[in-house]
């Protein structure tokens, strides 16, 4: 596991070093908007299982994905007027909206951060992003990098990269509403 310090110095080139990782199929550890997150590309369904299984969790329960834009987020589901009207004013920022996939059953949980370093990072991929807490489900996420590190120090699967930006402002996980329905549904706050 390579661990990589980022600074306001160094922000494009640890865009470029962890697309290069993520290009590869490699699971990445990264600051968010909101906490520490497991990254991958969201369309490599090998590195998405091997997320599943470095946070132990349930392949039942979907792992939300980040997005660069509404333009990315229309690729991915079906997003009528009221709805993109809503998502304008909440993203970017820490909302997960739970949204129709688009052309297939079931939902998908979509996020535009508000992170410069990870929007920069979603531009050069040009793809969807995993976007799920790094921790080990049932165990706190954590905007302390060191208290990530420790969650997966002992473990058989680790990271492949972890881009370190210290402590990240207090916060917690984003807020999930459900906008399938309407008038739309808080699902964690």
């Amino acid at each position: 596991m390579e661990v990589l310090k980022l600074s306001s110095e160094n922000l494009n080139e640890m865009v470029q070093k962890t697309a290069r990782s993520i290009r590869r199929g490699q699971i990445v550890i990264c600051p968010t908007d909101t906490v520490y997150g497991l990254i991958c590309d969201a369309t490599n369904q090998k590195a998405v299982k091997r997320i599943i299984l470095l946070k132990r969790r349930s392949p039942q329960k979907p792992i939300p994905v980040f997005v660069k834009d509404i333009k990315m987020a229309k690729r991915l589901a079906e997003i009528n007027r009221t709805q993109a009207a809503f998502l304008k004013e909440v993203w970017p920022g820490a909302v997960t909206a739970v949204l129709k996939r688009k052309n297939s059953q079931g939902t998908i949980g979509l996020r535009i951060p508000n992170h410069k370093w990870l929007l920069g990072l979603a531009e050069q991929l040009n793809r969807p992003l995993t976007g799920t807490s790094a921790n080990i489900s049932g165990k706190p996420a954590s905007t302390e990098i060191k208290e990530v590190l420790k969650q997966f120090k002992n473990q058989k699967n680790q990271p492949d990269l972890v881009i370190d930006a210290g402590g990240l402002p207090r916060s917690k996980p984003s807020t999930v509403i459900d906008l399938t329905l309407w008038p739309p549904k808080i699902l964690r706050y």
